[in-house]
């Protein structure tokens, strides 16, 4: 039927469907209380029926899941979205409310993806930009095999925050992502000194994690806080995007830095050498201020350390 063209997006299903399709993606975000949407309904519904194989179109309840719309900058309704290459980065839709006007759009559209892809602008998706630079730039041993085995031992119940790829062997974007997985894995162990560490889970294989944690495509990655419940991650696929992200887990799961005193050379070499940033204050000799003195200023400065 024409409704079942339309597909019914939220939360949950946001990300696999639109953001790591291939697709060219048009998208309503509506309010059932909102007259021009109701309006807007046969015409959304004939231009999907038309756009069938074509074009992917779908609809968000954006009253009811405010996170899906706030994310999109939606302010009002209905607001029509372009998902074209660059999933995160949507076109508005300035067109008219016909079914003509909108399928015109989605086709001028579709045109101008294929066009860029024939000419190398862009990809397919986020996906094939990241195969640039093949595998270089990283270890496979850094990136963690997890198992049902392991699994609860490692991320579960260690200390570290994990980034996990719940992938299938037999899926393309999974292997497009492998050598950026792979380098931002090596990447993120140096730059964190393994406190935030990247793995993967072959979910054909482990079938009952994958159970556990709703995984419904390929790839899925998701973040693990200790003792917090799984978030996914929504960022883009190259190793850079990982690494961004994997470094902002870091300093925010990161414990303030040691006060130490800076006795000798060796301390000084120590505490500092291999840090990008840090920070030496020069105190008032202790019978200047006294212990209460002293002890105000190193108060200051751990407050300083846990910023």
């Amino acid at each position: 039927s024409a409704s079942d063209d339309v597909v019914e997006l939220n939360p949950s299903n946001f990300n696999r469907e639109v953001v790591q399709s291939d697709s060219l993606w048009l998208v309503e975000f509506y309010a059932p209380w909102c007259g021009h949407c109701q309006s807007l309904v046969p015409e959304w519904k004939k231009a999907a029926t038309a756009l069938k194989g074509v074009v992917k179109v779908g609809a968000v309840d954006a009253d009811q899941h405010k996170s899906l719309g706030g994310q999109y900058g939606v302010r009002g309704f209905p607001t029509i979205k372009i998902f074209g290459a660059n999933k995160h980065k949507p076109e508005d839709y300035q067109g008219g409310r016909s079914s003509q006007a909108i399928v015109e759009a989605a086709l001028t559209a579709a045109r101008s993806l294929v066009k860029d892809r024939l000419s190398g602008k862009s990809g397919s998706s986020d996906y094939s930009r990241q195969s640039s630079g093949g595998s270089s730039g990283g270890s496979k041993k850094d990136v963690v095999e997890l198992t049902d085995d392991n699994f609860d031992r490692m991320v579960l119940d260690g200390d570290a925050v994990w980034m996990v790829e719940f992938f299938a062997p037999w899926c393309g974007h999974c292997k497009n992502l492998e050598p950026e997985w792979t380098a931002a894995a090596s990447q993120v162990k140096e730059q964190t000194g393994g406190r935030v560490k990247l793995g993967a889970v072959d979910a054909t294989v482990h079938q009952g994690l994958a159970s556990r944690y709703g995984i419904k495509g390929f790839p899925t990655i998701k973040i693990f806080r200790k003792g917090e419940e799984p978030e996914d991650y929504q960022g883009g696929r190259t190793r850079s995007d990982i690494i961004a992200r994997a470094i902002d887990l870091f300093s925010d799961n990161a414990p303030p830095p040691e006060l130490l005193e800076i006795l000798n050379e060796d301390i000084l070499k120590k505490t500092c050498e291999d840090r990008q940033l840090c920070v030496i204050a020069v105190l008032p000799h202790i019978l200047d201020t006294g212990a209460a003195g002293r002890n105000a200023y190193l108060e200051v400065m751990m407050k300083m350390a846990e910023k």
